[in-house]
């Protein structure tokens, strides 16, 4: 198969022929029709991820066709239409029996446990467990976008920060995280608020709902949530992961507000210092979110069908599989807007 790899962290990576993958008895391999390119791919290319082997082939945001089904595999069959979360469960451990795959003790993860999606086939795990089937009116690179940054948001809004109807819900980061953000707090009747440095993000999250979109150069971000909120808002969520985006999130807060970190913090910024004084003075509450189970894409896909989700939206370049190296490379220095997705092989 053709593939996209690294064999040392911070090189370019190099498109190359590698051998098929095989599944395993519990698994399915997947033809890859697309696959998104995030900015959890650049940590792994710089070398922020310890689960990381070399020579290595990343990507995690997927979706595709069974190609070839593992002789304990159930549920699904070849030429199946599917997905799977970022986060794997192994289906044993004590948070796989509670249903929070996504912080399985075992997890494993495309793209960062064994090799990714920046290839034509990749192996999946637990497929019983772990594989969610497509509406066959979704294009494949809408349902590529879903495995990371749309579903990793829904579950940080709905499931973490319990968004609700009259809220005021500041986005850090307007990203292909924080832009999906901003579209389900809206759907979900919420105030929101979009935060970022670019003008045209801001312009698109306005668009997806936002009623204010600041600028994240100003001096006082917080100062200017609290203004428009009278008070702050309800639940702030970093979309983008560094401590200037986290420290305005816990400032913009009221009173026994919610921060939800969803952007990964790693490398120089593994240990930021917290504002912890008011933190405990107001009673901010943080939460962490983390990718999202399985069976949870139900929901997510039900307000997709029902036209109050249009991840679609969401989407920008498309390119080809030998473009990926380079996009993968510049994932810190500029994000284009929307999600750039792999769907030429």
């Amino acid at each position: 198969m053709k593939a996209v790899m690294f064999e040392k962290f911070q090189e370019a990576p190099r498109l190359v022929t590698a051998k098929d993958p095989a599944p395993q008895p519990d698994g399915v391999v997947l033809k890859v029709a697309a696959t998104g390119v995030c900015r959890s791919d650049w940590h792994g290319w710089m070398g922020h991820d310890d689960d990381i082997d070399l020579p290595h082939v990343p990507g995690h945001e997927l979706a595709g066709i069974v190609e070839a089904v593992g002789k304990d595999v159930t549920n699904w069959k070849v030429g199946d239409k599917v997905t799977v979360p970022f986060i794997c469960g192994c289906g044993s451990c004590s948070e796989c029996h509670a249903g929070q795959q996504q912080v399985c003790l075992h997890q494993e993860q495309p793209g960062f446990t064994h090799w990714g999606s920046f290839a034509e086939y990749v192996g999946i795990h637990q497929a019983d467990l772990n594989l969610v089937a497509l509406p066959d009116s979704m294009d494949f690179a809408t349902a590529a976008s879903l495995g990371c940054r749309f579903a990793t948001s829904f579950r940080a809004v709905i499931d973490q920060g319990r968004v609700s109807a009259g809220q005021w819900v500041a986005i850090h980061g307007c990203g292909g995280v924080g832009l999906s953000a901003v579209m389900i707090a809206a759907a979900a009747g919420a105030n929101v608020i979009g935060v970022d440095l670019d003008p045209a993000k801001l312009s698109l999250a306005r668009e997806l709902g936002a009623v204010a979109a600041i600028d994240g150069r100003e001096a006082d971000v917080p100062g200017a949530i609290r203004d428009i909120t009278r008070g702050g808002a309800h639940v702030s969520l970093d979309a983008l992961g560094h401590p200037v985006t986290m420290t305005n999130s816990i400032l913009c807060l009221r009173p026994r507000g919610k921060h939800v970190q969803v952007g990964l913090m790693l490398g120089e910024h593994a240990a930021p210092a917290i504002p912890m004084p008011r933190i405990v003075g107001q009673e901010i509450q943080l939460l962490g979110s983390h990718g999202m189970q399985a069976h949870r894409y139900g929901a997510m896909l039900d307000m997709v069908s029902s036209g109050k989700l249009n991840p679609a939206r969401l989407v920008g370049d498309r390119i080809a599989l030998a473009d990926a190296p380079q996009a993968l490379m510049d994932m810190d220095k500029f994000q284009s807007v929307g999600a750039t997705v792999i769907t030429r092989f």
